[in-house]
């Protein structure tokens, strides 16, 4: 099974500008309270995807450039891509692929412009590809790591859990197919990325969120319940842990070039899974993935919205307190992380 072929999740101060659609940096960091301008400083970002995207800088610079951030570039030390085994000498292109680095690349920016983002491009989707580009993030020191892929369990998959133990917060996409579990996102060792449809609204917040109808979740078949999670109604690994922006209908901008027109809106799980690392590197302290249930005052509960039917509820339907769609609820600031 470790030659699986795996697949994207994706669907399709700063300037506040609305000249593009989808949401914004700004908007972003207002939904989920961020304090991007002042946090993130000595922070990297790994982002494991697969393939090359030959354009992910210089789309980068177009990005951060449309909404008032700094350049984040290999010349100022800001970003840095290489492949599976730490060199660069880059994969084979794919515009899937490539869409998919714009997007990661993107969602990091808009959440920690501070931040230090590595690319890491693994030579194909194959899950040993993949897992070694994992172990190459954690290698060349990235303090956070997003994994917007996602298989299908399997058995035997515990055996590659190790692969996301590096004593770093990693997070996991849940995946775009409504309910139903994907790996690693099952994995104990990460942080499960549930999605939600992110509204504006007339409330304190100014927001509102409902779960995603496309978001995975539900209860592992494989993998062992984490002893910081007590949910009754799973008795192994129950995933989501917490949640983000990834509705399509209610999409980001997202700049990329490489086969593509430029600017556009996407959603899926690949928007949520880049912003929680993000925002872990935004707080700065390094927890395990079973902090945000002893810190949900940092969280929005969101408790609408179904991602399919499910025989234990909970599952498959938000409501208060947690539930799987969108685990424990989505980032008000920085204190469940």
């Amino acid at each position: 099974m470790a030659g699986s072929s795996t697949s994207t999740t994706s669907v399709g101060p700063t300037s506040c500008t609305t000249a593009h659609p989808g949401y914004t940096p700004c908007d972003l960091q207002a939904a989920y309270a961020l304090p991007s301008t002042t946090s993130g400083t000595g922070q990297t970002v790994g982002i494991v995807d697969a393939c090359n995207d030959p354009n992910a800088e210089t789309d980068l610079d177009v990005y951060r450039a449309a909404y008032g951030l700094a350049a984040c570039t290999t010349a100022n030390g800001c970003f840095r891509k290489v492949n599976e085994l730490g060199g660069a000498s880059y994969p084979a292109s794919d515009s899937g692929w490539s869409t998919e680095i714009s997007l990661d690349v993107d969602m990091v920016s808009a959440a920690c412009p501070n931040c230090h983002i590595l690319l890491v491009e693994a030579n194909s989707n194959n899950l040993g590809d993949l897992l070694a580009a994992e172990n190459e993030a954690a290698k060349l020191g990235a303090t956070v790591i997003s994994n917007s892929w996602s298989s299908t369990e399997f058995n035997g998959e515990t055996s590659y859990d190790s692969y996301f133990h590096h004593n770093i917060p990693i997070t996991a996409a849940a995946g775009d197919s409504g309910y139903g579990v994907g790996w690693p996102a099952a994995s104990p060792y990460v942080t499960a990325i549930g999605g939600t449809s992110l509204t504006r609204a007339t409330n304190a917040r100014g927001w509102s969120e409902t779960a995603w109808s496309g978001t995975g979740s539900g209860c592992s078949v494989y993998e062992t319940k984490p002893t910081w999670q007590t949910d009754s109604g799973c008795a192994f690994r129950t995933v989501n842990d917490v949640s983000a922006i990834a509705d399509p209908n209610t999409g980001v901008a997202t700049y990329d070039s490489y086969r593509e027109s430029g600017w556009l809106v996407f959603g899926g799980t690949s928007v949520a899974t880049p912003i929680i690392a993000s925002v872990y590197a935004l707080a700065g302290n390094n927890p395990a993935p079973g902090y945000a249930y002893t810190h949900t005052a940092g969280l929005n509960d969101v408790t609408s919205g179904s991602d399919g039917t499910c025989t234990v509820t909970y599952l498959c339907t938000a409501g208060p307190g947690y539930d799987g769609p969108t685990g424990l609820g989505t980032p008000n600031g920085i204190g469940a992380f």
